[in-house]
Formats: C-alpha cells, structure tokens, sequence
C-alpha cells in the first residue's frame, strides 16, 4: 500500500540523511538521488503487502476526506522561522543540512578574527536548539533534535526553499491520517475507518502540528503506519510470507519512529508484551519483527548519540527511566515466554477473572487521571528553565506565581478541551471492553490482530497523561497528545460500531441513533474547539522579515546579537537563511553594561582585524544598541500573529507578536 510505502520511505531517507550527512556529504547532487532510488526501494518493498479491502465507495471518501484535510492545512500551514519553537527550531535544522550538507557545522573562526574571540567569556555561537561544539580553534554548531526533520523537510527546501518546507508536514499527516483510516477500516469497517480519520483530522492539535514544521506529523506516519503492518500481519493467518513481510516492516517503522523523535523509545517499549504474547501463540511475524525493530531502533540509536549527543544529555533524566522501564518490560516479556514454553499456565480461576479485572482496572485509572485535579498539584524543580517560563506566563495572566507547577494533573482536561467530556467518558467504557474482549480470545488461545495496537496506544496514552514532560504552554503542549487524541476518537467509532449493530425489537433504529449520538458527541465539540483557529497561517509575515534583514546583510558582515530576543532568534536564521556569520552577546554579559561594552569592542576588534565589520542587531528595543554609544537603524517593523498562549484553558484566538530589528555597522 502507498501509505505503507511513504512511511517506510521516511525511514530509509532520514537513516541516509543521518549517514551522509555525518559525513558531510547530503548535498542536492547526492540526495535527490538518493530519496529516489529509496522511494523506489520503499514501493518495491511494500509491492505484495496484503492490503485493506474497502468498497470502491468507502475507498473514494477516504481519499476524499483525506485529501481535503491535507489541502486545508497545507492552505493554512504557518510561517514559524525564527527558532522560538520547536517547529521553527526544526526548519532552521533543515536550512542549515540542506545548506551545508553536513548535520554538525563546522565553523570557521577566522571571520571573527580567529579563536581568541570565539574563547572570550561574554560570547557564544550557541542560541535556543543550536548547541556550540568543539573548541574556539575548531568550532560547530550541533542542531538539538534528532535527525529526520532536518532531512525530509530539507528537500523540500532545496525544492524551492521555505514555503514548500512548509508544506510538507501537511502531507505527512494527512498520510498518517490516510493509515489510520485503513487500520479502523480493516478492524471495524469501512465507513467508520472514514469516520474516524475525519474526525481526528480536525482536532485542532492535529491541525496544529500539520500547519508548521513539527517532528510529530512525521512521527505519526510512522507509528500510525507500524500498527497498521503489524495488524495486517496478525490478521494474515494463510500466508505465512505475506505475514513475516508485514511484520519486518512493521518492526523497521516502529524502530525507525525513533529517527524522528527520541521518545518513540516509549511506544517500542510498550510493544514488548504483545510480541511475548504473540511468539507464545506461535504467530511467525513475531521473529520478523523483532529483526526490523532491532536493526532501525539501533540505527536510530546510532544516529542520535553520533549526531545529537548533547541533546540526549539534556533530556536523560526523561530518558533514563524510559530506557529502564523497556529493560524491566523485556525482561518480564522474556520470562514469561520462557514460562510458557515450559508449559506453565496461570491458574484456571485467575483466568476467568482476569477479562473483568482487567476491563475495571481501566475504569480506576480513568477515574484515577481525571480526579487528579481534585487531590493532587504537580511540581518541578522551581529554577528550571521552564519553570521561569511559566512563572512568567502565570504573572502575564493574573495567575498565582508558582512557576514549579507542571499542570500535569491536568492532562485528561486537556484532552477534553478537544473532544469534550462525553466522548473521553464513551472511549474510558469502550477501551475496557476491548480490554476484556482481548483477554478473552487470549483465555480461548487466540490473539486479535489488533492487540498490538491498542497496547501502544493506550500505554503511550496512560504514561503521557501521568508525566507529559512538557511545559503546560497551550496549544504547543497538546503535541504531546498526538496518540491519545486519535485514540479517544477509534474508541469512539468503535463504541458507535458496537451500537449501530444493535436494533432493539422495541426501537430497531435505536442502534443507529445512539451511534450518531456518540458521533456527534465528539464531533460537536471538536469542531467548535478547531472552529476559532480554522483560518490558520500565524506568523505570516516572518519570511519577509528574514528576508528584509537579510538584504541588509553583505559579503565581510559578521552579526553580533546584543539583547535577549537577538540572541534567541536571530543568530541561526543568520547563519543559515542570510549565509553570514553571527554570534551572541552571553546572558551573563548582556545584565552587566561594562561587560556587554568591553565585549562589543573585542569582538570588533578582532573582525575589523580580520578585514571585515561588525553588525550589531537588536530586537528588543534599540536600547541595547543606544547604551553603546551607537543608533540603530530599524530594519524590520511588522506585528505578526501567534497563537494566544494558555495555561489553564482552551486557547481561542491569536495574540500579536511584533518582529523589531535593528542594526547599526559602528564606525
């Protein structure tokens, strides 16, 4: 299947972009080819894979629907630039890879007047998501994430630069849409398949991500396109082949998510259990699988420590537990299977009992997550970064300041800002009965096909409610919702499923009206949630602005950022959208006039020695430039639109953001 294909081909073009461009070597004349040769490879691949069989009509509406969303965002996807987010962070990565065809960028000192300057305490190559590397004689620039959207969003640079970048994350999501209609289509039904990647294509954290530069479309075409593999290859009971192939694919997708984002580590983690089950019921994808999990998960790994080291040493202490949880969790898989084959069973009794155990202990976790407000604040460290920033917010929107608060305690709430309370209360009853459905068939020794599946979903759903990991800035912490709000609407079209199959002799269209009922549910509230943000495209207006500083920019220009916001946004975009090089001001420097002063004049110093001139630029006001003794030139004035930033409701609307930039060559 196509959709099967892309997501594949994701994985082998960003394990190509992590290899050559470690390598220095991913350059338009070696990538293109390279994305080519691998499309093909990835459709040659998946060329037998037994497919999902729809009617012709159910076929069309799902391309429709999907094919409308897709062009809906695409039409509305914004313009982050400046690195303040994640998405804009990731652009700037591709910029930069597309560029200078290397992932860590070597920097030459000799434009700052050689490595005295870059070793000076009050400067700085590095900015948010740009890390400095190396020593003063031999520095980089290391970019903060993994690898795979620098590579996949970077063609679409060197297809004709920032706007069709841009794009890109629209089309991976509505592919991840397309795959998540098929998996719903071959496990409940064709037209509900389509009713559930509609309705999932337009919560607005959805929409959110496909608009702009984010890692998580990308993501969620892969993951969404695993559990699609490894459910087909559950249900292919005839063609052992057709079923190992399926499996390896499912294996090298669900690993390779890992290219795209670190913590996919969780979802591998959460498939353990039911591959144990699976092996223990003699299913022959089983071994397939693990190959592909083993051999993308490792290239993942290799990747991420080779190029993005000092990443993976800011989020160990996220990392470090999941890591652990997935040696316990394959350890406890291992001596299971291992028990199995010894012939040792759970008692008779237990397994009676467990199907109903189990189906209430998904009700007391519900219950558990959505009281949590009521008994229960979580806190962080108060001096984390994220903690000021919060802290900030609160006193912007009149509330306490407590800026240790995480608002974790808050994660079922969140949820239900986006499909509303009923459909998270008909999800909670539906998931416990497929819970139970599923240890029944286990009980009888069978597996359903899609067991695997719901395992991830509703793990990775459960251990991001408890610990989001995110700052609680709305609408950008709802990423972190990307599996379980898909998730909230399958249990929903399953509920509506179940109820529509049912015709009373009393009201035989009962059925049928109480699945609309729960349709309409979710759907009405997440149409009005998405409503206010239907028109999309903020930050219209960044490029120009780039493109209005860059003008002002020559050849022998090296840009020094002397406030804060210079600092944060701008050094990178000029390094990588300008082509001229640039360094910051430190924090430390900028609170202390005399320091910001004496650093200013060293680092002029050494690039007028070097035969070229500096170019200080602020963005925060003209005052850092003014207290040099220097006017400014204001280069950039425009008010651009952002998303309004919440904390403890729905965000609605959009607030302004002004991009000021000034700049001043001293002579």
């Amino acid at each position: 299947m196509a959709v099967l294909g892309a997501a594949l081909w994701v994985v082998l073009v960003s394990a190509a972009g992590a290899l050559l461009g470690g390598l220095g070597w991913w350059s338009p004349w070696v990538g293109w080819p390279v994305a080519v040769v691998l499309g093909a490879l990835a459709g040659w691949a998946v060329r037998r894979a037994p497919g999902v069989d729809l009617p012709r009509s159910a076929a069309l509406a799902l391309v429709g629907v999907v094919t409308a969303l897709t062009a809906w965002t695409a039409a509305t996807h914004s313009e982050q630039v400046l690195p303040r987010r994640d998405a804009a962070s990731n652009l700037q990565a591709a910029v930069s890879l597309a560029t200078t065809h290397t992932r860590v960028v070597p920097v030459d000192p000799a434009p700052f007047g050689g490595p005295d300057v870059l070793a000076l305490d009050g400067v700085t190559l590095a900015s948010p998501a740009f890390y400095e590397v190396g020593t003063p004689a031999a520095p980089a620039v290391q970019p903060q994430f993994v690898v795979a959207p620098a590579v996949v969003y970077g063609l679409g640079w060197w297809a004709g630069g920032a706007r069709p970048a841009m794009v890109l994350p629209a089309v991976a999501s509505g592919l991840a849409l397309l795959a998540l209609g098929l998996l719903v289509s071959g496990a409940v039904g064709p037209w509900w398949g389509v009713a559930a990647a509609g309705l999932t294509g337009v919560l607005f954290p959805v929409v959110h991500t496909a608009r702009a530069t984010y890692s998580e479309p990308l993501a969620l075409l892969t993951l969404t396109a695993a559990l699609l593999a490894v459910t087909l290859a559950g249900r292919e009971r005839s063609d052992a082949a057709a079923s190992a192939r399926l499996g390896l694919l499912a294996g090298v997708l669900l690993g390779g998510t890992g290219l795209v984002r670190v913590d996919a580590l969780r979802e591998v983690v959460l498939v353990l259990p039911a591959l144990a089950v699976a092996a223990a019921l003699g299913a022959r994808w089983v071994r397939p699988f693990l190959a592909g999990l083993g051999g993308s998960l490792a290239v993942a790994a290799a990747a991420a420590l080779a190029l993005s080291p000092r990443y993976l040493g800011d989020i160990a202490g996220s990392l470090v537990p999941l890591v652990a949880l997935g040696v316990a969790l394959a350890g406890l898989s291992w001596g299971g299977l291992v028990l199995w084959r010894r012939g040792r069973r759970l008692p008779a009794g237990l397994v009676r009992r467990l199907p109903d155990a189990a189906a209430a202990a998904v009700v007391l976790l519900g219950v558990y997550l959505a009281s949590r407000p009521l008994w229960q604040v979580v806190r962080q460290d108060p001096t984390d970064p994220g903690s000021r920033y919060v802290a900030g917010m609160q006193g912007r929107q009149g509330l306490p300041v407590d800026g240790g608060r995480t608002y974790a305690e808050q994660t079922v709430a969140w949820l239900a800002w986006w499909v509303g309370p009923v459909a998270l209360l008909v999800a909670l009853v539906a998931l416990a009965a497929l819970v139970r459905r599923a240890l029944l068939e286990l009980g009888r020794g069978r597996m359903v096909a899609w067991l695997p599946a719901l395992l991830v979903a509703a793990g990775s759903t459960a251990l991001t409610l408890l610990r989001p990991g995110i700052t609680p800035d709305h609408p950008w912490a709802d990423r972190r919702l990307l599996v379980a709000l898909p998730l909230v609407v399958v249990l929903d079209v399953v509920a509506a499923a179940w109820l529509a199959r049912r015709r009373p002799r009393a009201w035989p269209a009962g059925g049928a009206v109480a699945a609309a009922a729960v349709l309409v549910a979710l759907a009405v509230p997440a149409v009005a949630a998405t409503w206010p943000h239907r028109s999309g495209g903020v930050e219209r207006g960044s490029l120009a602005a780039v493109d209005t500083l860059c003008s002002y920019l020559g050849p022998g220009d090296v840009v020094l950022a002397v406030d804060a916001r210079a600092a944060n946004e701008w050094p990178q975009v000029v390094r990588g959208m300008c082509g001229e090089p640039a360094l910051s001001v430190t924090a430390a420097a900028r609170r202390d006039p005399d320091a910001l002063a004496r650093t200013v004049a060293a680092v002029r110093s050494g690039v007028e020695g070097a035969g070229g001139r500096v170019v200080l630029l602020a963005a925060d006001s003209a005052d850092a430039i003014d207290g040099l003794g220097f006017r400014g030139e204001q280069v950039t004035d425009i008010v651009v639109r952002e998303d309004e930033h919440a904390l403890e409701h729905r965000p609605d609307g959009t607030d302004p953001l002004p991009i000021r930039v000034w700049l001043v060559r001293p002579s």
